[in-house]
């Protein structure tokens, strides 16, 4: 009886002495700690001139690319250019959205220092604010907010909620495209409540850093890690693209005698290799075969 107590005392000391432990460890140490456990938000470092080839590039293009690699969906659906003439480029600056909660707006940065004019003041020419909204139909903010971004230069602002102001902002110039326009405002539905971390929108992760590519067919999320590759990817795609449509051009005819065309998978002797072959392209130098893909 006394051998059990005495193993029982000691089991409970050994835990109470290790909770005191985790309980004294420091603030600082914990963030660390929690930091380290969460990954870091950023994938990588697109510099201004992947960025620049990136923009060149249709967003469909972009997508096969990512396709034919495996990764998973990256064009943002709810998000349409709000004017014709809109097209992005950019490295993300995201901001996430809440729904609204007492403790959160108490706890949330006042005034300048809120999250959402943190990211605000992120953006130049080379960046994109991605913002995820609470819903499709909120809006995340309108002339006078955005107004900063116009004069900030900001390179587009993207979003899965609304916008409101609608011709305001079109007259700001920088490129805007969202799920849609609303007349209602947004801090009844939600509150910004992270600068710079991982989101989701419209079911697509977004890290800071990834490019962000919009034209009229609507938004793509490249990752910066695989920024390079999808580029290499897209682009000996569009030259074979561009080879095809010329082909067909000069002598008219079904376009299915080119198909089946995935990148990575053409054959040599298919009609689509042969004619391929009349340009100069060939497995030696393109990694759009069979057999050549080095993804």
């Amino acid at each position: 009886l006394l051998e059990n107590f005495t193993n029982y005392h000691s089991t409970n000391s050994s835990i109470m002495f290790s909770s005191a432990l985790r309980h004294a460890v420091s603030p600082v140490a914990r963030t660390a700690r929690r930091t380290f456990a969460m990954g870091p938000a950023a994938g990588g470092v697109i510099s201004d001139e992947l960025l620049d080839k990136l923009g060149g590039l249709s967003t469909q293009a972009l997508v096969d690319g990512l396709w034919v690699m495996g990764w998973p969906p990256s064009q943002i659906d709810n998000a349409a250019p709000l004017h014709p003439s809109h097209k992005c480029v950019g490295r993300a600056v995201t901001l996430n959205f809440v729904p609204v909660r007492p403790d959160i707006a108490q706890d949330k940065p006042a005034g300048g220092e809120s999250p959402e004019y943190e990211a605000f003041e992120k953006c130049g020419p080379k960046e994109v604010l991605v913002m995820a909204s609470v819903g499709p139909n909120e809006s995340v903010g309108g002339d006078i907010k955005f107004l900063r971004l116009k004069q900030l230069g900001c390179g587009g602002l993207v979003t899965d909620g609304a916008v409101r102001d609608t011709d305001e902002i079109i007259d700001y110039g920088f490129p805007c495209f969202s799920n849609g326009t609303t007349a209602r405002q947004g801090p009844a539905a939600m509150q910004p409540w992270e600068c710079n971390g991982v989101i989701n929108i419209s079911g697509v992760t977004v890290r800071p850093g990834d490019a962000i590519v919009g034209d009229q067919d609507g938004v793509v999320v490249v990752p910066a890690k695989v920024a390079s590759m999808v580029f290499d990817i897209a682009h000996g795609r569009e030259v074979i693209e561009g080879i095809v449509k010329e082909e067909l051009t000069k002598n008219p005819g079904p376009p299915g005698i080119y198909y089946p065309f995935m990148s990575g998978k053409i054959k040599v002797d298919s009609p689509l290799g042969k004619l391929l072959a009349t340009k100069g392209i060939t497995p030696e130098n393109s990694n759009q075969f069979e057999g050549s893909a080095n993804w």
